[in-house]
């Protein structure tokens, strides 16, 4: 297998994993600590926005290429195994989601950290 193929497969085997743990987030069999690494990790994964938009140099990437797969990984291993087996089959057989709970937690980080910085350097506010 060539590396571009094996990059592709790769590429599809994390959107179904992160399609999984949607679904995993949403199960009662799933123990509520999994829930919510699950949960956060599905949210962020199916965002339409990043927490770090990618034109920032090397940043900008940083999360699409460590922090997210390190947080499918430590996800799919707090998942029991036999019942993430079940959500990878279901997550074959489904659309990819998107998460509007991911996008209003960025855009409000977004939001936190533009007002900090007007406050942090706006003249005469009390420092």
């Amino acid at each position: 297998m060539t590396i571009i193929n094996s990059g592709k497969q790769r590429a599809r085997t994390i959107q179904r994993d992160v399609v999984a743990l949607w679904l995993a987030a949403r199960d009662p069999r799933v123990p509520w600590y999994a829930k919510v690494v699950a949960g956060a990790v599905a949210a962020y994964a199916l965002s339409p926005i990043d927490l770090i938009p990618d034109f920032i140099p090397v940043l900008g990437y940083l999360d699409d290429i460590i922090i997210v797969p390190l947080g499918i990984l430590l996800a799919v291993k707090l998942v029991p195994p036999e019942l993430m087996a079940e959500f990878r089959a279901e997550a074959t057989r489904r659309d990819k989601p998107t998460s509007r709970a991911g996008l209003a937690v960025i855009v409000a980080l977004w939001i936190v950290a533009a007002v900090f910085l007007v406050w942090l350097f706006w003249p005469n506010h009390g420092i």
